[in-house]
This record gives structure tokens, sequence and C-alpha cells, in this order.
């Protein structure tokens, strides 16, 4: 599909991918997940193995070990570490998608020579496989949270609506970086640090209240924090999220979704040329 299919104008332009090419989106994305464990005795049972022996790390190293807690209400030392999860895999979300973003037209050539294939679909088809991991992960935390906590919170149905919020940027940042990562080759080790130092600089290890009160402004320039938090409040505090902060996320993460899909689109023409 070329570039003249999307008016660029357009705000939903960027959407328009997923909803057009959606069963190819999903075939991608499944194709992504199966190969990723291909050729392993377990398969995709991975997939829930991984998650699950990392929050029994966390678990014993966080809350039987140093006997960590989140903060001073905070009684049940296992806590700590199901917070710490619950906001990892928010993180683990957009580290594994920025990360694959800085090669993902160089390692799909074959798509970039064929003129008509939609190639701004990888971008979805990378999101959706993940969402598929972050899905995972999310059950394993909620089925081990009634053992941790005595309760499921019922504010966790809300956690959907959080990851929609967060889609836009994520989406944005895979358009972005896919389409300097054919120029800029360094992108990619440029990209890991950047990632991990969003993740120290954004209140997942730690709650937002160990900053001093005029300096915590400062975190919400972090595009973790908002959705980070988010997470945290209805997956384990059984908190509503901050609709305000959730809404004023969602307007700036879609005008930089459109931004990025438009510069994604107009850089694709030299594609070709340069892989």
């Amino acid at each position: 599909m070329t570039t003249s299919a999307y008016r660029l104008t357009d705000p939903v332009s960027p959407y328009l991918a997923l909803t057009r090419h959606f069963a190819l989106v999903v075939q991608m994305a499944r194709r992504d997940v199966a190969g990723r464990y291909r050729g392993s005795f377990a398969g995709l049972l991975w997939s829930f193995f991984n998650p699950l022996l990392m929050l029994a790390i966390y678990t014993f190293v966080f809350g039987v070990i140093f006997k960590s807690r989140w903060n001073a209400q905070t009684t049940n030392p296992l806590q700590y570490a199901m917070v710490l999860f619950a906001g990892l895999n928010i993180n683990t979300l957009f580290s594994e998608c920025a990360n694959r973003a800085t090669t993902l037209i160089v390692e799909n050539t074959n798509f970039v020579k064929r003129v008509v294939f939609p190639l701004e679909t990888l971008t979805w088809s990378t999101l959706g496989s993940g969402l598929f991991h972050l899905c995972v992960s999310t059950i394993v935390l909620l089925v081990i949270s009634p053992f941790v906590t005595g309760h499921l919170p019922w504010t966790a149905i809300l956690f959907p609506i959080v990851v929609m919020c967060f889609l836009p940027f994520v989406a944005g940042t895979v358009w972005l970086l896919a389409a300097l990562g054919v120029y800029l080759r360094d992108l990619k080790q440029a990209a890991g640090i950047v990632t991990t130092a969003l993740m120290f600089l954004a209140p997942i290890l730690y709650p937002a209240t160990l900053i001093p009160e005029r300096y915590r402004f400062a975190l919400y320039f972090n595009p973790l924090t908002i959705i980070a938090e988010a997470s945290q409040d209805v997956l384990i505090w059984g908190r509503l999220p901050h609709w305000d902060h959730l809404v004023a996320y969602v307007v700036v993460a879609s005008l930089f979704a459109w931004f990025a899909f438009a510069w994604f689109e107009q850089m694709r023409k030299g594609f070709a040329d340069v892989v």
C-alpha cells in the first residue's frame, strides 16, 4: 500500500492500517509469538513459565530476603513483589516493542521490496506480540494475587482500559524508531539504554512518594509513569485510576502517534534504497 492510501492530515490515519488489515496483523503477530518458541520442548508454555518464574524470583528476593515494603501501610512482605511485577509488565511491553522497532524494517527487507505490502502493519503486529505476553503475565499476576493479598480487586477489570490508553504511545514509538532505524543503525544500542533509564526513572521499583514533593512532578514527564501507576492501582491496590491523568495521556499520546505515523509514511519512500 502506498503512502497516498492514507490522509496524513487525518488523526485517525494511524489506526486505519489496523482496521483495514486486521486479519494480516493477527496472523503476523501469531507467527511472531510462535516463532519465539519454535523448536523448544515446552513450546508456547514458556510464555507462562517465564512470568511465573520471574514473579517467584521477585517474591523471594524482595519479599523474603530484603523484606521490602512498598509503603508504611503495606504489612505483607510479599506484596512488594506484586506491585513491582505490575509495573514491570508495562515496562516490558514498551521496551520489547521499542527495542524491536529499531531493526523492524531492516529485518523485513523482503516486505520492503513489495510495493503493495502495507509496511505500517508491522508496527501493529509487533505490538500484538507484546500484548500477548503482557496478557499472559497479567493472568499469572491475577492468579497469584489472592494467595498473596487475600483478595482479587474488582478494579482489575479496568486494566484493559489502562492498556488501551498506552497503545497510541507505544505504536508511535515503534513507527518513529522503525523509520529512524533504517538510516541510523546505532539506534538499537541507544534504545536499550533509554528504555532502561525510563524504567528506573518511573515509579516502578519505588513509590512516587519517595521523591521529594517539589521534584515529584518531574516523574510525569516519563511516559511510563502514569500507566505504571494506573496498572498498580487497578491490579494491586483496588483503586480507580486517575481518570484525568489518563485522559490527558491519551490526548498527548494520540498526537504523538499521529506525528510518528506521518513521519514513517514520509520516510518509507527511501527504505528500498537503503536496505
